[in-house]
C-alpha cells in the first residue's frame, strides 16, 4: 500500500498542468467572447440598417422597377396588363403635344436658370455684405419656402389676375395698362418662372450664404488693397471660391426645373394654346385624364434617362475642367 505522501507526489503533475492548460486556452476563449460581444453590439445596428433598406426598397427601388415594367405594358388598373413592347413610346412620339411639352419644359428651364440661378446668388452676396439685421433679411428671404406650393401658386394667380389682380391694379394706379400675364402665350411661361424663382430662392440663397461664409476675409482685404472693385472681387475671389457650390446647384436646379408641375397645373392648366404644357403635366394627363398609365410610365422613363444622361455628362465635363 502506498503512503499518503507518495500518492500526493504521484498526483502532483496532474494538478500542476491544469493551470497551464487554462492559460493556453484563454486567448481563444477571449477571442470568442470578444466576437460575441461585438455581434451583440452590432446586432441592433444591423437590424435598423435592414429595416431602412427594406423601406427604401419598397418605396424607392420597387416603384422604379415597376415603372420601367409599366412603360412596356398597356395598363389601366382595371383590366389585366398586357405586354405591348415599344408601342407606348411610339404613341408618345406620334403625339403632337409630346414635342411641345419638351420644348416648353426646356424653355422654362432656360429662363429659370437665367433668373433662378442668378437672383439667389446676387441676393446672397448682398445679404453677406450687410452689417445689421442679417437675421431678419435671411428670414424674409426664406419665408416663401415655408409656404405650400399650391398656396403660393394660388396667391400668385391672384397677383396676375388681369382684372382685380395686385400687379395690374398697381399699374393702373399710375396710369399704365398691365399685360395679360397668364392669358397670353408670350408672357405665361415667364410669369411661371417668376413664381418658381420667388418660391424656391430661399433655400438656394442660404446655401450660397453658407458658401460665402467659408471664404477667408483676408482674400477680400488683399483684393481691396490691390484696388479691386466689387465686380473684380466677385470675379477673382467669390466665383473661384464658391465654384463647387455653384456647379452643384446648377445641376440640381436643372434637374428640378425639368420636373416643373405645380405652377402650370394650378395656374394655367397648360394654356394658353398649350404654351405651358410641360413634360410632367402631359405625363399627368396620360395617367389621370387618358387613363393610360403605360404611356405615362414611358414618358417618365424618357425623362429619367434624359436627366441621367445630362447629369453624367455634366459631372464628367466639370471633372475634366477641374483637372485641367
Amino acid at each position: 500500500m502506498s503512503s499518503p505522501r507518495s500518492s500526493s507526489l504521484l498526483a502532483w503533475p496532474a494538478t500542476s498542468s491544469s493551470p497551464a492548460r487554462r492559460h493556453a486556452a484563454s486567448p481563444s476563449a477571449r477571442r470568442r467572447a470578444r466576437l460575441r460581444r461585438k455581434i451583440k453590439e452590432n446586432l441592433t445596428a444591423y437590424g435598423l440598417l435592414c429595416a431602412a433598406l427594406v423601406v427604401f426598397a419598397m418605396f424607392s427601388w420597387y416603384p422604379i422597377v415597376r415603372g420601367v415594367l409599366l412603360s412596356f405594358q398597356q395598363v389601366d388598373f382595371v383590366n389585366p396588363p398586357t405586354w405591348v413592347g415599344l408601342d407606348n413610346f411610339a404613341r408618345l412620339f406620334a403625339d403632337p403635344l409630346f414635342g411641345v411639352a419638351w420644348r416648353n419644359t426646356l424653355l422654362f428651364t432656360g429662363l429659370a436658370l437665367v433668373f433662378g440661378f442668378a437672383v439667389p446668388f446676387l441676393t446672397a452676396v448682398l445679404l453677406n455684405e450687410l452689417r445689421h439685421a442679417k437675421a431678419f433679411f435671411r428670414l424674409a428671404v426664406y419665408l416663401p419656402v415655408m409656404l405650400p406650393p399650391v398656396v403660393t401658386a394660388l396667391m400668385w394667380k391672384w397677383f396676375y389676375d388681369p382684372g382685380s389682380g395686385l400687379f395690374n391694379s398697381a399699374l393702373g394706379a399710375v396710369g399704365l395698362s398691365g399685360p395679360q400675364w397668364l392669358d397670353s402665350s408670350g408672357t405665361a411661361t415667364l410669369s411661371l418662372v417668376f413664381v418658381s424663382t420667388w418660391a424656391n430662392m430661399g433655400s438656394t440663397t442660404l446655401i450660397y450664404l453658407a458658401a460665402l461664409g467659408t471664404i477667408p476675409g483676408e482674400l477680400y482685404e488683399a483684393a481691396e488693397l490691390d484696388g479691386a472693385g466689387m465686380w473684380k472681387r466677385l470675379r477673382h475671389v467669390t466665383f473661384p471660391q464658391t465654384r463647387f457650390v455653384l456647379l452643384m446647384l446648377l445641376l440640381l436646379q436643372v434637374v428640378a426645373t425639368m420636373q416643373v408641375f405645380t405652377e402650370p397645373y394650378v395656374m394655367t392648366g397648360g394654356g394658353p394654346d398649350d404654351s405651358t404644357v410641360t413634360v410632367l403635366l402631359l405625363l399627368y394627363r396620360y395617367a389621370f385624364v387618358y387613363n393610360d398609365f403605360g404611356s405615362a410610365s414611358a414618358m417618365s422613363l424618357l425623362l429619367f434617362l434624359a436627366l441621367g444622361v445630362f447629369s453624367a455628362l455634366y459631372v464628367r465635363l466639370t471633372r475634366k475642367a477641374d483637372q485641367a
